[in-house]
């Protein structure tokens, strides 16, 4: 039996049952950071970018990624968002872009992976805008700040 097989048939992959949860008014932020050339940021900044508004853009991209996530995360149960919010400015500490995300639901199950997916694709966002002018960019610092809701209740990172 080859190892592909050998996984396949041992493998048990399977969404989670969220079936008896209760539903709950759920909330994740998350952040993240990009960091760039100085003369880049001030492209960005100063809406002098030739392929336009880099921050709408990738604001748009962060709220259309969230609500995607299902179609990326292959067990994420596709949720109905009820708010999503897309913050982007000036890091000046890593002369770069900080994403913070907000996003909330009322269901059975949390939406940390969307949090985390529309900063991903927001940050990736500017990369691809920016590539051009810039090729050393780095996103990092991309993780949970907090979560609410459901039977774990609240979670704030330390």
């Amino acid at each position: 039996m080859s190892k592909l097989n050998h996984f396949n048939a041992q493998g048990n992959a399977h969404m989670v049952n969220v079936g008896d949860k209760q539903i709950t008014q759920r909330k994740a932020i998350t952040e993240g950071r990009i960091q760039m050339q100085s003369e880049t940021l001030d492209l960005i900044l100063n809406g002098q970018h030739k392929k336009g508004d880099v921050l709408g853009i990738a604001r748009i991209a962060g709220i259309m990624a969230a609500k995607k996530t299902a179609e990326l995360v292959p067990l994420c149960h596709p949720l109905s968002l009820t708010h999503i919010n897309i913050e982007l400015t000036k890091d000046s500490e890593k002369n770069g872009i900080y994403c913070l995300a907000t996003v909330e639901t009322d269901g059975k199950t949390g939406v940390e992976m969307e949090a985390l997916c529309a900063v991903q694709i927001a940050l990736l966002t500017i990369y691809d805008m920016c590539k051009a002018v810039d090729r050393g960019m780095l996103i990092t610092d991309i993780r949970l700040l907090e979560k609410k809701g459901g039977k774990s209740g609240h979670w704030v990172a330390g």
